[in-house]
């Protein structure tokens, strides 16, 4: 998928409430550093200093826009980032660019950061020679679901459901509370309807085939070591070619490789929005007629 289209996915509406409730956020009162620098016509360069996925421009366009400051990029979205790189000008009042610096620095290099964990999975499992799908997982940041799921997507992976209502997930207390696997299967796809999937965690083959025959779309098997992981499968798949299998649990980008098989058609990660590390940002105001340079890091 195209990074740049990725964009027409997030609602205008949403976009400027997410941007707005962080602005407010970082200053919910007095803006005392306004009166340092006052109300001038100013600009700054964004500067990427450390390599990576360029992702977030629409939460950073965002974020300027509620204080009325123009972004200019010189990159698209997914952009592999080579430092030092300039990546964008921003223009309006001083104070105003200065109010918006770091609020859309933290969303950028967050969203970033992902983006590039991600593209990271994806090209460790494709050079194993398999096809299916790198996802992340529901373990998000409480209110920056939006922005680590997009990431993800910019970065290649897919984002696994976003929401409880995106899929009928029944997970171990789940079944605890049910009785049984069949007996929870049973509620699920009577709440699924049909237009939501049914999928179960297991942690034995045992509970995978109760769970196929209770009538599960997926199964995950979670927590299973590659050894056991792979002839679980396949024993799965053999007996119903339709089911879809996710392995989870204890995943990282240096044992990733492992986990890659025939018979598992997705792989998901919470260290993708858990542990990735963010990208390294500047955002330095320059005068109208020079030439903005980046500022070298001081030890």
């Amino acid at each position: 998928m195209d990074p740049e289209g990725l964009q027409l996915l997030l609602p205008p509406m949403t976009l400027a409430s997410l941007a707005n409730s962080w602005l407010q956020e970082d200053c919910p009162g007095l803006n005392f550093a306004s009166l340092v620098t006052g109300s001038v016509p100013s600009q700054a360069v964004l500067w990427a200093k450390s390599p990576g996925v360029l992702a977030g421009r629409p939460f950073f366009d965002a974020i300027f826009t509620q204080l009325n400051c123009q972004v200019s990029w010189f990159l698209p979205e997914g952009s592999k980032l080579v430092p030092v790189v300039k990546v964008a000008e921003v223009r309006g009042l001083v104070h105003h660019l200065l109010l918006g610096e770091r609020v859309a620095l933290n969303t950028l290099a967050r969203c970033s950061g992902i983006a590039s964990a991600a593209a990271t999975a994806v090209e460790v499992a494709r050079g194993t020679g398999w096809t299916g799908q790198v996802a992340g997982t529901r373990k998000t940041t409480p209110g920056f679901r939006l922005v680590e799921k997009y990431g993800l997507l910019v970065g290649g992976a897919a984002c696994h459901r976003y929401d409880l209502g995106g899929l009928v997930m029944v997970k171990d207390n789940h079944v605890v509370a049910a009785g049984s696997v069949e007996k929870a299967v049973l509620k699920a796809r009577q709440a699924a309807d049909f237009s939501l999937k049914v999928e179960v965690e297991c942690s034995s083959l045992k509970e995978a085939l109760q769970a196929a025959e209770a009538g599960a779309d997926l199964v995950m098997l979670d927590n299973f070591k590659p050894e056991e992981l792979h002839p679980t499968a396949a024993a799965l798949k053999a007996k119903f070619p339709s089911l879809s299998v996710e392995a989870s649990g204890g995943i990282t980008l240096d044992n990733l490789p492992q986990f890659c098989g025939t018979h598992i058609d997705v792989i998901s990660l919470g260290m993708l929005t858990q542990a990735a590390p963010a990208l390294d940002f500047s955002l330095k105001l320059f005068a109208e007629g020079d030439t903005p340079v980046p500022h070298a890091r001081r030890s």
